[in-house]
């Protein structure tokens, strides 16, 4: 298969399957006699699991530790679970960060009369001093 063809099959931008191949995450496509990337469907599965761990919010680190994981048979569970624990750590922060910005913005929303004055408690808010 031609890098469109995979791209197609695998829901893979051809651009991002350069850059993957680029950056080490995907081992560089056998090319044919006129040097086109030639794919088989070992590399269409192997984009999809990084495409769906990809969507999951993994780093691309650790798409690599994942990868490395999965082709390993011997492989110890805990290994793939650690990494899963991990993520699942940064998205619960994330998820409080958010959390806690929707906060301070709805008190300034709440605070803002939003008529034809000019002081404004939302500028106030976002500003630790007067510029003017």
């Amino acid at each position: 298969m031609n890098i469109g063809q995979v791209a197609k099959r695998s829901g893979v931008p051809a651009k991002t399957i350069r850059y993957y191949e680029e950056i080490g995450l995907i081992p560089p496509a056998g090319r044919t006699a006129a040097g086109y990337r030639d794919y088989g469907s070992t590399d269409v599965e192997t984009l999809r699991f990084i495409q769906r761990a990809r969507s999951l919010g993994f780093s691309v680190k650790d798409v690599g530790d994942l990868l490395a994981l999965w082709c390993d048979r011997e492989r110890a569970s805990a290994d793939v679970r650690a990494i899963a624990q991990g993520h699942v750590r940064a998205v619960e922060a994330k998820i409080a960060e958010l959390e806690e910005m929707r906060r301070t913005l709805t008190a300034l929303v709440e605070r803002c009369s939003g008529d034809d004055r000019p002081d404004c408690p939302i500028l106030e808010g976002l500003s630790d001093t007067c510029c003017h």
